[in-house]
């Protein structure tokens, strides 16, 4: 099969190209570098995999490279942690309804003209900012308050475009939520703005990354946004990849939306507990606690029963060994300078 990943060169599209090339699957791929400048990854010169250079907002580059794609994966979004929510509020709404109008406008065309099968929407737990059903099902969406992010709110306008294409061309769709990804690769952003964490500037703007970067730098007691109470689904990037890669293919997926994520609870403290364990723990734990920003939801909680029983997905990595992944990664990033203090 040929795939095309818009975004296909940022964080989950890097997972999802490298997973599906291990497959033996051919994959399209275009990227602007806009969030992080342009950056290598390790699959670039895979036979396999052709990756140009653009803008996704251009409808006719977009037409033509999706030619003869069985699938496409709306991946390309503007989107950063939630520092970056609130510096480019207006901008985050914009560009990511130029962004999938304009994908969507391509796959139309491709199922009409050639052979695409559908198109695969990388939505976000954002969606569910306002809910308060613990844990949250996929119909959750229909009975919640709509987000109050802009951020969350085009999102939720993505899984609507999916709809209307299908509605108006009957164009089949899937629509993926991922739930706080973690994993390596992951740069600061090119336009977010420096904010300070005590003696520390944020680096990544997610929360995994930046605690650990702030406890490998001797940052003591460690700064923490709000009281560390918030809960969150912490999920392996290279799990979110092998779930996206199914609700491609399953046929069960078709016109269905799923929460792709692990089942484990996490609280910040606890989260913060373990990276300094694993980086600090000669010394004993204290925290600070740092006035939260606006949109620090305090509960993502999904229900995953849908994935596993449609889509036979079960996130499988374990939080401490995506902190053995990420923290070797981190520390080596601070050694080459890439993330400065």
């Amino acid at each position: 099969m040929k795939i095309f990943v818009t975004g296909s060169s940022g964080f989950i599209g890097g997972y999802l190209v490298e997973n599906l090339l291990k497959d033996g699957h051919y994959v399209v791929g275009i990227d602007n570098y806009s969030k992080y400048g342009k950056i290598e990854k390790s699959y670039d010169r895979n036979k396999k995999y052709s990756l140009t250079e653009g803008d996704v907002k251009n409808t006719k580059l977009l037409k033509e490279l999706i030619k003869d794609c069985d699938y496409i994966v709306a991946a390309a979004a503007k989107i950063g942690g939630i520092t970056y929510f609130h510096e480019f509020a207006y901008d985050l709404l914009a560009e990511n309804e130029r962004i999938i109008a304009s994908t969507f406008d391509a796959a139309i065309d491709a199922f009409k003209k050639n052979k695409l099968k559908k198109i695969i929407v990388i939505s976000s737990s954002m969606i569910f900012e306002s809910t308060d059903i613990f844990p949250t099902p996929e119909t959750a969406i229909l009975k919640s308050p709509p987000p109050k992010s802009t951020y969350g709110f085009q999102k939720l306008a993505c899984e609507y475009f999916a709809k209307g294409a299908f509605e108006q061309y009957g164009l089949p769709y899937t629509i993926v939520r991922p739930f706080n990804c973690v994993g390596i690769g992951e740069s600061k952003a090119l336009a977010g703005k420096t904010v300070k964490s005590g003696n520390v500037k944020l680096a990544f703007g997610h929360v995994v990354p930046d605690l650990v970067q702030k406890s490998l730098k001797g940052q003591y007691p460690l700064r923490i946004l709000g009281n560390g109470k918030q809960i969150r689904h912490y999920t392996y990037g290279g799990d979110v990849a092998e779930g996206i890669k199914k609700a491609i293919f399953s046929p069960r997926a078709k016109n269905e939306d799923f929460n792709i994520s692990t089942n484990e609870s996490t609280t910040v403290l606890k989260l913060v507990k373990l990276i300094w364990e694993k980086t600090n723990s000669k010394k004993p734990f204290n925290f600070i606690s740092d006035k939260p920003f606006k949109y620090d939801v305090q509960k993502r909680i999904p229900d995953t029963t849908k994935a596993k029983n449609l889509l036979g997905f079960e996130a499988k990595t374990s939080l401490e060994q995506m902190l053995d992944e990420v923290i070797p990664w981190i520390k080596k990033q601070i050694a080459l300078k890439k993330i400065k203090s």
